[in-house]
């Protein structure tokens, strides 16, 4: 039976445990590069145990980015940031990973810590702004909520096909730099994600109606990456398989997107939302683990592996998920913000008789030969473990 801390495989690539950091957007990119920041905050989850490491959101072209403060890789002149990133990963035992896509008509926005808006989070620019453009979409419908007012692009099939070529073309440079894991984003309401949905797609041509039409861009797209992706290295994606909503991506859609999907060189699936509408029926954000059920349909029912976030932070709960075998892979988006070595504290709470396993064999020498009162190593240390230790000794008052 496999655990949170066992080997998972997928076609050339072993990961050492099923945690995987998930692509989490930093805004801390100019013109789209990646620099130390980026070495020091992902080489650090490296380091601290996790298997498989992403950056943010890489956005294939520079309108595909969420701000102008995000990261892309649309040009050669980013490989060597990506290169750098790919080093460290690899260094501190982990794979690196990187998710590719566009954001569609969730762009143009403030980065959120710097938004004034009412709601105190998203803000969209609008496209005369020195930091704004015209964002792109499948029809000309603007996402509504959040401040997202403004007038979007409706793509034209051309478009379209110049952004497979987008696709292709920054797999290529993530291969060139070193990654060996690729994953594309169908989620959250970007580009992808808009194309799957009745919400945002009301196209009439060969990409909308027909659930078979709207999978039709997200088709194209894996077949443009397939044909420079390396076989031996997994090719997976991120979709909104749900978006809560009456006239939205329905889950039982989702069923039959993936399993074309894979006909199609999948080789994983990450289940998320759609986020295509910020009305959603009954969302069940304050839920444990709510997306591995409609996950587990996916492995059941399609047979391909899955993973998933949303609230898997505890422990307990992500060992639990792995160890029914419900999901492959659980993903930490926020817990590894919070948490640089989530892992080696999991390990600890789950009673794992070699938690520093997970990190370089210099730093686990010193560690496992601590002498001294063990919770003050500064290690994220068991509850219990804290509870049942001695105190340490009343210091001595010298003259």
């Amino acid at each position: 039976m496999p655990d949170l801390f066992s080997p998972f495989t997928l076609k050339d690539i072993t990961l050492r445990n099923r945690i995987v950091m998930s692509p989490m957007t930093m805004y801390n990119s100019v013109d789209g590069k990646l620099d130390d920041y980026h070495v020091s905050y992902l080489g650090a989850r490296a380091a601290g145990g996790f298997a498989l490491v992403f950056g943010e959101q890489m956005a294939i072209t520079p309108d595909g980015r969420t701000t102008t403060s995000c990261a892309g890789l649309w040009s050669d002149d980013q490989i060597e940031g990506h290169a750098r990133i790919c080093a460290i990963v690899k260094r501190m035992g982990a794979v690196p990973a990187i998710q590719l896509g566009h954001t569609g008509r969730k762009g143009s926005e403030v980065p959120p810590h710097k938004a004034t808006n009412a709601e105190g989070t998203w803000k969209q620019l609008p496209p005369d702004d020195l930091d704004g453009w015209t964002c792109v979409a499948p029809s000309a419908v603007p996402y509504g909520g959040g401040g997202h007012i403004y007038p979007v692009h409706e793509l034209s099939v051309d478009e379209i096909k110049g952004l497979h070529r987008a696709y292709a073309d920054a797999a290529r440079r993530a291969l060139d730099a070193g990654y060996e894991w690729l994953e594309m984003h169908y989620a959250h309401g970007y580009l992808g994600a808009s194309f799957f949905s009745p919400l945002a797609n009301r196209r009439t041509d060969a990409y909308g109606g027909s659930v078979e039409n709207r999978m039709r861009f997200h088709l194209e797209a894996l077949d443009a990456v397939r044909e420079v992706w390396p076989e031996k290295y997994p090719l997976t994606m991120r979709l909104g398989c749900d978006d809560l909503h009456p006239d939205g991506t329905q889950f039982e859609d989702s069923l039959l997107a993936v399993r074309a999907m894979k006909d199609h060189g999948l080789d994983l699936a990450d289940l998320s939302l759609g986020f295509n509408t910020d009305e959603m029926t009954n969302p069940p954000f304050g839920e444990v683990g709510f997306m591995v059920g409609r996950a587990n349909r996916v492995r059941r029912e399609v047979g391909i592996p899955v993973a998933a976030s949303w609230n898997l932070g505890v422990p307990q709960n992500a060992d639990r998920v792995i160890r029914e075998e419900l999901i492959d892979l659980v993903f930490l988006g926020r817990p590894a913000l919070s948490n640089p070595h989530w892992p080696i504290w999991a390990a600890m709470e789950l009673g794992h008789n070699d938690p520093f396993h997970l990190v370089q064999d210099d730093w686990a020498w010193w560690l496992r030969n601590f002498r001294g009162h063990a919770p003050s190593i500064g290690w994220p240390t068991a509850a219990a473990e804290v509870a049942a230790h001695e105190r340490p000794a009343p210091q001595r008052r010298v003259a």
